[in-house]
């Protein structure tokens, strides 16, 4: 059994972690509130967006007209993994991972064992825990989080963007974490590039009244690039606000296990202490018998 200073030792250790994960659960909670805000904001102009170009692409006639939408077989693979830069923040960070190791087994199985796809990591944990798993990262930009704004995350979308029309790469993906609220983050694997045409029935195209200046061909190429540009910053603005509610979340389970622990602490050594005192009325008791016998 422990000894008295030892478990007094340990209840003003826990306590001191305590206090830790309650301040660290009250920055993420600050720090949540504006992420939220900004992908609250973003999404829905985000999704109108995206509406918009799939019906544009997918009415354009020459195929040639859509250069972010050739459709080239799947030899070169680009998986761009968004995740962040410290931790303590539950398993956003290690389900980017397994989603990575999964594609690597399955997807795309022969791409991987021909060596054909490369990483490139938005955020450090993700990086460094693949790199333990054999998969090194092409590149890595975590300084995007240190100031997350549209202009500064442009730059980042137009070298993907070049990537694949220069032909570097047949298809990028996203693998991040989307935001639903502070306790649930959906993992999702998006693909970036070629553009993604989804098809629609005649009697829907036929419902749409579009009138196209100066033409649908130079429209999406002007919109498709703004698209992907502000999906990519989406991406981001989605990894950043769940980064902060899963470690919101980890916190406060985190500041609940400890409370839960100093009270079975406190309740053991109040037993120890009780049983000490027993054990010396014991011994005096004892001890005056043998006395006075």
């Amino acid at each position: 059994m422990a000894s008295l200073k030892e478990i007094r030792t340990r209840i003003t250790s826990v306590s001191s972690t305590k206090q830790i994960t309650s301040a660290m659960k009250m920055v993420s909670a600050a720090k949540l509130r504006k992420a939220q805000d900004a992908i609250l904001q973003m999404r829905p102009y985000a999704n109108k967006l995206h509406e918009i170009l799939t019906s544009l692409a997918s009415s354009l006639d020459d195929a040639d007209d859509n250069k972010y939408g050739k459709q080239r077989p799947v030899e070169k693979v680009l998986l761009v993994t968004i995740s962040s830069n410290r931790g303590l923040c539950g398993g956003f960070n290690s389900n980017i991972v397994k989603k990575v190791l999964e594609l690597k087994e399955t997807q795309y199985a022969d791409q991987f064992a021909k060596g054909n796809v490369d990483v490139i990591a938005f955020g450090k944990k993700a990086a460094d825990i693949l790199k333990h798993r054999g998969i090194e990262s092409r590149e890595a930009h975590n300084e995007v989080f240190e100031d997350l704004s549209f202009d500064n995350v442009t730059g980042f979308a137009e070298m993907l963007m070049e990537k694949f029309v220069s032909g570097e790469y047949d298809r990028i993906d996203l693998v991040y974490n989307q935001f639903k609220n502070a306790a649930v983050q959906i993992l999702a694997q998006e693909q970036f590039l070629p553009v993604k045409i989804e098809e629609s029935d005649d009697k829907q195209v036929a419902n749409k009244d579009y009138i196209f200046e100066p033409s649908k061909a130079f429209i999406v190429q002007e919109l498709i690039p703004k698209s992907l540009r502000i999906q990519f910053y989406k991406a981001l603005l989605d990894s950043h606000a769940s980064e902060h509610g899963a470690r919101m979340t980890a916190m406060h389970q985190a500041t609940d296990n400890a409370t839960e622990l100093i009270r079975e602490l406190k309740l053991h050594y109040n037993k120890a202490r009780q049983t000490a005192i027993t054990n010396e009325i014991l011994e005096i008791v004892g001890g005056a018998e043998a006395l006075s016998g």
